[in-house]
């Protein structure tokens, strides 16, 4: 009988092993499985931690962007108000100008009056003075 319960044991410490066995292949995996996914975890929070980043600079560049065009658009319209300014003071010159040859062409037309007046006076004067009086 002594042999047939070595048997037993045999037998039952080997299931046992092989159970045991199984055992800790499945905890192997387990463990490989879990260190496989939270390697995978960390990659994913890695990768959105960047594209959350990317998105900011992406939104600080679209601030940028913005900001140039309005100063842009505000440098053009200061521009456009220098030129502005400029053209009414061009224009306001030309006025002034048209107006200043307008006096010169008055004055020198008063000039040539006048001169024509002293002439005409000049010989009445002397015309009088060659002309006998009436009564001699």
């Amino acid at each position: 009988m002594s042999e047939h319960t070595a048997k037993q044991c045999n037998t039952s410490e080997h299931l046992f092993l092989v159970i045991y066995s199984a055992f800790l292949v499945a905890t192997v995996t387990h463990y490989n499985t879990l260190q496989h996914t939270t390697t995978h975890c960390n990659t994913l929070q890695h990768t959105a931690t960047h594209c959350n980043t990317l998105q900011h600079i992406a939104t600080h560049c679209n601030t940028l962007q913005y900001t140039a065009i309005h100063c842009n658009t505000l440098q053009v319209a200061r521009y456009c108000n220098t030129l502005h300014h400029a053209a009414s003071r061009c224009i306001t010159l030309h006025h002034t100008a048209t107006h200043s040859n307008t006096l010169q062409h008055t004055a020198t037309h008063c000039n040539t009056l006048q001169h024509t007046a002293t002439r005409c006076n000049t010989l009445a004067g002397e015309q009088a003075k060659d002309t006998p009086a009436k009564g001699d």
